[in-house]
Parts: C-alpha cells; structure tokens; sequence
C-alpha cells in the first residue's frame, strides 16, 4: 500500500507543481513560447501546446486520470522546452550553481517515471 501512496505522492508533486507554470501562461500569455518557436523556424501557433502540457496533463495527473499519456505529454512538452530553450546551451551551470536545465529535466524524468510504473490506484479511474 505504501508503494501506491508513493505514486501518489510522485503524481501529485510532478502535477501540481507543473501546473503553476501552466497557471502562470494562462494569466500573463505565451508569447514567450511563442516567440521560442518562430527563432527556431517553428509556427507560432505550435505554443498553443504548452496549454496541454502545462494545464490539462498536470490536471489529470493530479486526479489520476490516464496517468501514463498524461505523463507521456508532460515528458514530451518538457523536452519540446528544454530543445528550445536551452538546446544550445545543455551543460551550463546557473548563476546557484545547479544545473540550467534542472526544473525541465526534473518534469521530464518525474512524468517518465510517473509513465513507466503507471499513477497507481489512488485517484480517477477511466
């Protein structure tokens, strides 16, 4: 039982967590990703994505709702992010001393995780 509440646990730490950011771009915008997108030859309307990476799967993680795709579509957006945002930069440091791309990575192998064990039993089932 207490492997079913670490899924939880893992489940709930990744969503949550993620879905501030996605929080963050339903209020202020993704112009940001937006323009990430255009630099690197990519249409623009691509960003509308990062809605479905950073709001829909971390909800559905959370409640436990097809938590294997749900994870699947965080590991991809994230990856999608670090490509974009630091593909040319990968073995920077930060200005703390922590790897750049750490928070991103941390998403991707977390929901990589969350796909290969599955979300566990405590939550939404469909």
């Amino acid at each position: 039982m207490m492997a079913e509440w670490g899924k939880f646990l893992l489940r709930l730490a990744t969503g949550s967590l993620l879905l501030f950011h996605g929080i963050h771009k339903i209020i202020y915008g993704i112009g940001g990703v937006k323009a990430l997108l255009v630099v690197h030859s990519l249409p623009a309307w691509l960003g509308y994505g990062v809605y479905i990476g950073e709001v829909l799967a971390p909800v559905a993680l959370i409640v436990g709702l097809r938590s294997r795709i749900a994870a699947l579509i965080i590991a991809f957006n994230m990856a999608v992010a670090i490509a974009l945002a630091y593909g040319d930069k990968l073995f920077v440091l930060g200005s703390h001393g922590g790897w750049i791309i750490e928070t991103p990575l941390l998403y991707l192998s977390s929901a990589l995780a969350i796909a290969m064990i599955g979300g566990g039993r405590i939550g939404l089932k469909w």
